[in-house]
């Protein structure tokens, strides 16, 4: 797979979400003509909280459209919900998923130039987004989180441009390995530190395995996939 097509951009400001109105910008709209792509993603774009969102290595975050069919299959009382712009993506693409696409692959997406950072980390909003309790961690354990690429090449990008592979240093890392071993199989040490050695990783991963390896357990996720009651 050398290639891939976005079907849609998409960009969002932060607005209140959910009963308590938790601000967040997942909610992005579908953009005509090309936009600006720049080192912290596409122009006119926001996120809500910076701690944990945006940033270089989370500049625009992709969305494979082949997964809806997927989740409305597995989540028949809210299938509606699962359509392009559902996951607060700045990419809907066709023809690459996460088992398509490795850490630190280098894409030409129209003038862009576009590398892998990481997958996403799913985070409680979700489950506020599409209304099912445990949807954060139900896009956790399925590998179907979507991805984000950190732009090495400012330009600008269009719907309906290819997405073409320009060069993959890491070929035995795709995503979906990665998302494997970080929740499912979990202290895998070799592999743990196989990642942690992987140049152009995002030292927020990098730590994580060193963690790991240092700890001998695996970190709290709950702060992340579970929705504040207060």
């Amino acid at each position: 797979m050398a290639e891939f097509k976005v079907l849609e951009l998409r960009i969002g400001r932060a607005a209140p979400l959910g009963p308590a109105g938790a601000l967040s910008a997942i909610d992005k709209h579908k953009v005509a003509g090309p936009l600006a792509a720049g080192r912290l993603g596409l122009d006119g774009d926001e996120q809500a909280d910076r701690k944990h969102h945006g940033g270089p290595h989370k500049a625009i975050h992709a969305y494979s459209i082949s997964h809806f069919a997927t989740w409305a299959s597995e989540l028949p009382g809210h299938a509606d919900r699962f359509r392009p712009g559902a996951f607060g993506e700045n990419l809907v693409i066709s023809g690459a998923s996460e088992t398509d696409l490795c850490l630190g692959d280098r894409w030409r997406i129209g003038s862009v130039l576009a590398e892998v950072s990481q997958g996403r980390q799913p985070c409680w909003k979700l489950n506020l987004r599409f209304d099912v309790a445990d949807m954060a961690r139900r896009v956790q354990d399925s590998g179907r989180t979507g991805w984000y690429f950190r732009v090495s090449e400012p330009g600008t990008m269009t719907a309906g441009d290819r997405g073409v592979l320009i060069e993959r240093p890491h070929p035995g890392w795709t995503l979906a390995r990665v998302s494997h071993l970080l929740y499912h199989d979990r202290m895998n040490r070799p592999a743990l530190a196989a990642l942690a050695a992987l140049p152009g990783l995002p030292e927020s991963w990098r730590h994580l395995a060193d963690a790991r390896l240092a700890s001998g357990r695996t970190e709290d996720w709950s702060r992340r996939i579970e929705t504040p009651h207060s």
